[in-house]
């Protein structure tokens, strides 16, 4: 009797068949990147731009720049404005220094000015016309506040008094010399100013009165 195979269907191999269990791999380690920044370096750039453009953009809106125009008229020029009335005639010309003589030129009614103070006697007329000219020329600056003495008016250095041809008279007192020697101190009508330069021609007069040039006595030829 011949041997009997031992047949085995598909299935029961496969059940025999040693199932290995799949080899699981180790994860592959992924390099982390370091966290980027919030703000870039070029992005503190734009917002430092854009904070300086707003500060100005701010300034301009309350301190606006000012036009042409505005230039012209923003700070008017202040006329000048004269100590004394151009419009008229000097009569008399005093001037009476703290210390020492006081010098007097007068005008007659033929417009020819004499010395009267300190002794009589005729008047260099370009002199005489000159310190009138200075005399009306005079402008006053700013007005001053303060004490009197600070500017020297305390004990004016100089004392100078008008006589007009309407019968009017003005008492102008010279103080201290500026600071920046732009003019004088001066008081008129109790109030302080600072005077233009050229009020020297006046008080020069003090020291050096306009008398006309003695004429050279003629000398006669001895034979």
């Amino acid at each position: 009797m011949a041997p009997r195979k031992t047949t085995t269907t598909k299935s029961a191999t496969k059940a025999r068949r040693t199932v290995k269990p799949a080899r699981k791999e180790a994860p592959v380690a992924v390099p982390t990147r370091p966290a980027k920044s919030a703000f870039r370096m070029g992005t503190w750039v734009t917002l430092i731009l854009f904070l300086a453009i707003a500060g100005a953009a701010f300034y301009l809106n309350q301190n606006p720049l000012p036009t042409d125009a505005e230039e012209g008229t923003a700070t008017p020029v202040k006329e000048p404005v004269a100590v004394f009335d151009s419009g008229k005639t000097a009569m008399s010309i005093e001037v009476r220094p703290a210390e020492g003589n006081r010098v007097k030129i007068q005008r007659d009614a033929n417009k020819v000015w004499s010395v009267t103070q300190p002794t009589t006697g005729a008047a260099d007329q370009g002199l005489a016309e000159a310190a009138e000219s200075q005399l009306l020329a005079l402008t006053f600056g700013d007005e001053i506040t303060g004490n009197a003495a600070d500017y020297g008016l305390d004990v004016p250095a100089f004392t100078v008094n008008v006589t007009f041809n309407d019968g009017s008279r003005e008492i102008l007192e010279v103080g201290d010399l500026t600071p920046s020697n732009s003019g004088f101190y001066a008081r008129l009508n109790n109030k302080m100013y600072i005077v233009s330069n050229g009020i020297e021609a006046l008080t020069n007069l003090a020291s050096a009165p306009p008398f006309a040039a003695t004429p050279a006595p003629e000398v006669t030829p001895t034979p």
